[in-house]
């Protein structure tokens, strides 16, 4: 059975690792190829095109680079046709996604939605329309489903695979002492996102509030954890423009969550899964100014983290666009050691959050669907 995936960004990538290795360990003669990331790859999946020459977000972004984009859907559609995929698997990524599944259905190859587009917070008209195309689609939280299902859609809630994937290797007084933290410290995390224009954006202000809260308690001790991909290169250069120290890492991230006592983060998966550690953040987004204008059109959310949606809460705040200052963040983050019992009250909410994430095994569930749909719409031969 072949088996073509198709996601565009660092999330995506991400959850297309764990569906990869639930594939292969339930049709382990499954040739898993298509259009990836690093993590992808090292799971198995023959990439034809890689992520990292294409992630970009928002509307502007999208808008200079659409010519490369409709380069790279071309590319896949050709491969489409000489590779003869059982299935299509799009993850995320819908607006070069649901090009694609268009361009497969009409091949006849069958489509599998998984993390379908964001239907629940915008342009409600998309469930009908993904619901027509995909075959059959599968949502990583359960406040998608309610749209989908009234638009006809066959869609389910299989659980959040994150749960299985974010866990500490080693106990947290073995990850102080891996990290060099010293004693009586207080471990922050930096975490600026995964394209570059995030890290432009939001890493100054970061450090700008790094810098006030040091001043402020002088046990707090700052990590930025860099991951595979990114550039190193370009963060350094930002950190030496402020005087503050900050400590590098490469690897063991979660463990360094597992450790942290609160984090500076960009908006995004890496949220949901410091909230699955138990560490608690300042969320922070920027985007240019057209694309936050238009989406502030388009979209109708109270939040824009994914714990705080997950509750229907503030759960941590959220600072977005001209919020996202060194001071506002300074003022917001050194609530987690000056108020007392608030740290605490964040955790207990997060928890919350992750509590509606499902039970382990989504990857795997999600897995045996792709599979069976495989091998009932396709009518090939399958594990």
């Amino acid at each position: 059975m072949k088996i073509m995936f198709s996601a565009g960004e660092p999330s995506g990538d991400l959850h297309g690792e764990s569906l990869a290795k639930a594939v292969l360990e339930l049709c382990p003669d499954a040739e898993l190829v298509g259009f990836g990331g690093s993590k992808m790859a090292g799971a198995g999946v023959r990439l034809w095109a890689d992520m990292s020459q294409y992630s970009v977000m928002g509307i502007w972004e999208v808008a200079r680079n659409l010519r490369r984009i409709f380069a790279l859907l071309n590319k896949l559609c050709e491969f489409m046709r000489r590779e003869k995929p059982d299935i299509l698997v799009l993850i995320d990524y819908p607006d070069f996604n649901w090009r694609l599944a268009a361009k497969a259905k009409a091949m006849g190859i069958p489509v599998f939605s998984y993390i379908p587009p964001s239907a629940w917070a915008w342009r409600r008209g998309r469930a009908k329309k993904c619901g027509a195309i995909a075959d059959e689609l599968a949502a990583i939280f359960p406040f998608e489903l309610p749209v989908y299902e009234a638009a006809g859609a066959n869609i389910s809630f299989n659980g959040n695979p994150l749960i299985d994937t974010v866990k500490p290797s080693m106990s947290k007084e073995e990850a102080r002492k891996y990290f060099s933290v010293p004693e009586q410290s207080l471990p922050v995390l930096l975490v600026p996102g995964s394209r570059q224009h995030e890290i432009t954006k939001l890493l100054p202000p970061m450090l700008e509030a790094a810098k006030l809260l040091k001043a402020d308690n002088d046990r707090l001790v700052f990590y930025l954890p860099v991951a595979p991909g990114l550039d190193r290169g370009l963060m350094e250069n930002i950190v030496s423009k402020y005087d503050v120290a900050v400590n590098f890492t490469e690897d063991c991230t979660y463990d360094l969550m597992n450790i942290g006592y609160f984090a500076l983060a960009t908006s995004g998966t890496v949220v949901l899964e410091m909230a699955i550690m138990g560490l608690p953040c300042v969320a922070l987004y920027k985007m240019a100014p057209l694309s936050y204008f238009i989406g502030r059109l388009l979209v109708n959310i109270d939040y824009f983290t994914l714990p705080n949606i997950l509750v229907g809460r503030e759960i941590q705040k959220e600072l977005l666009q001209s919020e996202v200052t060194g001071r506002n963040i300074y003022e917001e983050a050194r609530r987690y050691y000056a108020a007392p019992g608030f740290r605490q009250e964040v955790v207990n909410g997060l928890q919350e959050a992750v509590a509606k994430l499902g039970e382990p095994g989504a990857a795997k569930r999600v897995a045996g669907k792709i599979l069976a749909a495989a091998k009932k719409y396709s009518k090939s031969r399958a594990c």
